[in-house]
């Protein structure tokens, strides 16, 4: 099977020197996207919003190269850099980005006349209609930006957006400050926007649900470089590094050592702290290599203290139980956390040390 060609590959090398309130900053990536929606997600300071302005042309590179849909953006080697109205990149900011002066209806005919000028009048008129009617627009379209609430500017911000035939939708963590009603709203938007929109779409954000749910490809960024990036799945399951984990915030991870291994049944078994676990084999390891333990922490089940030691459960001591909105979250030994139901903890709130019983088949082992 023929494997999907990349709708953006991009090699961005850009150095922002020192300043007074920060230090010098190295951006170095290299993303090669499939089309749909991907998510930058890491921590403040990784260099994913530096990364979206490279896209849009609002930065330079210092070398590298930037295609998308086959199309050069950016090519230091022979001095191609177009300016950001050649580019197309629709760009939605956190501000969205209206212009104040404008109706809702003259922003979305301003954005189609400046990207399509050679559509005819009729023609953009039927556009623009047909995106206020899509958008729930059409009895706000003579109204100002400043006459709208922050879910209708969401919805202008991305009608006028399409208005212009993007070739890259661009979004810098566009919901954030909504409360869960208008991002609710938002991510609806975004699913219908992305059926009709032929052009890739890259996210930046910092909610971890938000990047789950509206994307089909994560980049995981930390300090100017790309971490691990694939398929949702393939990230949310099978962290590439201890720092990958961290960012992502799902795992425990557990001190171990390796001191079985048997790849004919699938077997590895690992020494942590509390006991041992098994799991499946670890290619590519040897025993007595020495890393982590990486578990999802929806994969721990925690129980009462019993006389009988099954398999894959530690005995491990309480440090902490604090509610949370997913239930309880208890805090034990060994920087391991997991979150039961309040009902289940009442029935475990007694005892200083509980049985933690880890999923076999979710046992991950990531070298040092």
């Amino acid at each position: 099977m023929k494997a999907t060609a990349a709708a953006i590959d991009a090699r961005i090398t850009k150095r922002l020197p020192p300043d007074r309130l920060s230090a010098p900053f190295d951006l170095d990536i290299h993303l090669e996207l499939p089309p749909g929606t991907t998510a930058l997600f890491g921590p403040s300071g990784a260099g994913k919003s530096l990364t979206l302005n490279c896209l849009a042309g609002f930065a330079k590179p210092d070398a590298g190269r930037i295609l998308v849909k086959e199309k050069i953006f950016f090519d230091a080697a022979t001095g191609v850099c177009l300016p950001p109205e050649q580019r197309r990149c629709g760009y939605v900011f956190q501000d969205h980005a209206l212009f104040p002066h404008m109706s809702v209806r003259d922003n979305l005919r301003f954005a189609a006349a400046s990207a399509n000028s050679s559509r005819r009048t009729l023609e953009q008129h039927r556009r623009i209609n047909e995106l206020l009617e899509t958008f729930e627009l059409k009895d706000l379209a003579l109204r100002k930006p400043s006459q709208l609430s922050g879910g209708q500017k969401q919805r202008a911000a991305l009608a006028r957006i399409l208005a212009s035939d993007p070739r890259l939708l661009l979004l810098d963590e566009p919901t954030r400050g909504l409360d869960s009603r208008l991002r609710v709203s938002f991510y609806e938007i975004l699913v219908a926007t992305r059926k009709r929109l032929q052009a890739p779409i890259v996210l930046v954000t910092h909610d971890l649900e938000e990047c789950f749910q509206l994307a089909e490809t994560v980049c995981l960024m930390d300090e100017g470089r790309v971490l691990q990036s694939g398929c949702k799945n393939d990230i949310l399951h099978k962290p590439a590094s201890v720092q990958a984990a961290r960012i992502l915030g799902l795992h425990n991870l557990m001190p171990a050592k390796i001191v079985h291994l048997d790849p004919g049944r699938n077997i590895g078994r690992l020494s942590v702290p509390g006991g041992e676990i098994e799991g499946p084999y670890f290619p590519g390891h040897l025993i007595g290599d020495a890393g982590f333990a990486c578990i999802k922490k929806t994969d721990i089940a925690v129980n009462a203290p019993s006389s009988t030691r099954s398999k894959n459960s530690l005995i491990l001591r309480v440090l902490n139980a604090d509610t949370s909105p997913g239930g309880v979250r208890i805090d034990f030994q060994g920087d391991i956390s997991a979150t039961v139901s309040e009902q289940e903890f009442r029935k475990l709130r007694d005892f200083q040390e509980l049985s933690v019983k880890v999923d076999g088949a979710a046992v991950q082992f990531i070298g040092k």
